[in-house]
């Protein structure tokens, strides 16, 4: 039986095809083979034919290592790049904790109550902590033959392991905890030789390298970065509650701080992804940044899509902020809905930006008039196999202008604009 919703799931949206997939992090689409990083083990990383959008099929799997979720993935040529990182990390540093707190003499409700767990999560989290974990860091792939990935190195880096990265054919730019530092940092590899990734350069912000002596500016992990995008000489860098960098990359064994911004105490979301238009528009550079909105707690201000004037990077400048009102799901206030801004398509080569909103779906904006981004295009999967809301994670476009939007939970749809 045909659902009918009160609000229109699709405008401007023509939907090609679907694959049913564990949902993930992650799309990459070069050619006619999308790249799927998934969300959960035993899931790890698929390449997907879709040369033909009403029937895409898997032609490769490769699962992730032991403990680790491979949920993000970049291509360059035949080279691909997946992330190691420990699964269900920021649940089982929970477990660090616990023998300080046994030593003060806590009880063991007490400590249920102090990390803010279930009882019987105590036991996994002492089974998890005494195991440890070495696994994380990337992995280089020879994907010269699409339907046999070629392994040609794995990279080992520390704590967490790698989140997001960005990469091309000759270097990757990995964002990872490493020894000594508190929260990711920008660690840049040399990939002249895939098989041996070579480290060059680091950067951080002031207080992460407290093995130098820096002392934290953040609590706990909230000034981190989250990943840096390079655009041409320059790396534009999410720092998550720490707002956005800008570097100067013309020299890569030494990058180097040349701009910020940081939001005004009263945004309460992290600063997920920044860039910027790759045109000027009247004689105007612009970036666009984008929140990710975790659990809302009504009052607070939602997480936005943010136009900023770079036109001066001694003076940034928000000049527009966009957002998207609840109403405009059907599926908000059903469990497992959860609701906003998360992320963007990672290339501006024209005014539109595709945003993945979870339960809000795919946005589309405008930015011919960069002071008033308008909304030109949307579309809201349906409830995953399992009646589960729709969770949209990561978007990409295709050479040919086709659509990829990819489930948290599950799912991959092909769409394709029709005006």
């Amino acid at each position: 039986m045909k659902v009918e919703y009160d609000v229109p799931l699709s405008r401007n949206i023509r939907h090609l095809g679907r694959l049913e997939t564990p949902g993930g992090g992650q799309v990459v689409v070069q050619g006619n083979y999308a790249y799927i990083g998934h969300m959960k083990p035993p899931h790890g990383t698929s390449i997907v034919d879709v040369s033909d959008p009403a029937n895409p099929r898997v032609v490769a799997h490769v699962e992730p290592p032991e403990w680790s979720h491979t949920h993000k993935v970049r291509v360059a040529g035949d080279l691909m790049i997946t992330n190691v990182e420990q699964d269900r990390r920021h649940f089982l540093r929970k477990g660090d904790k616990i023998p300080g707190l046994r030593a003060e003499g806590h009880s063991e409700a007490a400590i249920v109550a102090a990390l803010g767990v279930e009882p019987s999560d105590i036991a996994v989290l002492d089974e998890a902590r005494e195991r440890g974990y070495d696994g994380g860091g990337f992995r280089v792939w020879d994907i010269s033959d699409k339907t046999a990935p070629k392994l040609l190195s794995y990279v080992k880096t520390h704590g967490f392991g790698v989140h997001r990265f960005d990469m091309d054919e000759n270097h990757a730019y990995i964002s990872t905890e490493m020894e000594g530092y508190v929260g990711n940092i920008l660690v840049i590899y040399d990939l002249a030789d895939p098989t041996n990734p070579r480290e060059i350069s680091r950067w951080h912000m002031p207080g992460q390298h407290v093995a130098a002596g820096e002392t934290p500016t953040g609590v706990g992990y909230s000034h981190r970065l989250h990943h840096a995008m390079r655009c041409g000489d320059e790396f534009w860098a999410a720092c998550w509650h720490a707002g956005m960098r800008v570097l100067d990359g013309s020299d890569l064994t030494n990058p180097r701080q040349i701009a910020s911004y940081v939001w005004p105490k009263a945004i309460p979301e992290p600063t997920h992804t920044v860039m910027p238009l790759e045109q000027t528009i009247n004689g105007r550079r612009y970036a666009v940044a984008i929140d990710e909105e975790h659990d809302h707690q009504p009052g607070r201000l939602h997480g936005f899509v943010w136009v900023m004037d770079v036109t001066d990077l001694s003076k940034i400048e928000p000049v527009a902020a966009w957002d998207l009102s609840e109403r405009a799901s059907p599926f908000v206030g059903q469990p497992g809905a959860r609701f906003g801004a998360h992320q963007f398509r990672e290339k501006f080569d024209s005014t539109l930006v595709y945003c993945t909103w979870f339960a809000g779906g795919l946005r589309v904006l405008d930015l011919a008039d960069p002071l008033l981004p308008q909304e030109v295009a949307h579309f809201i999967p349906g409830p995953g196999p399992d009646g589960a809301p729709p969770q949209s994670n990561d978007v990409d476009v295709g050479e040919d202008g086709r659509i990829y939007l990819l489930d948290r939970n599950s799912g991959l749809d092909i769409l394709e604009m029709t005006s």
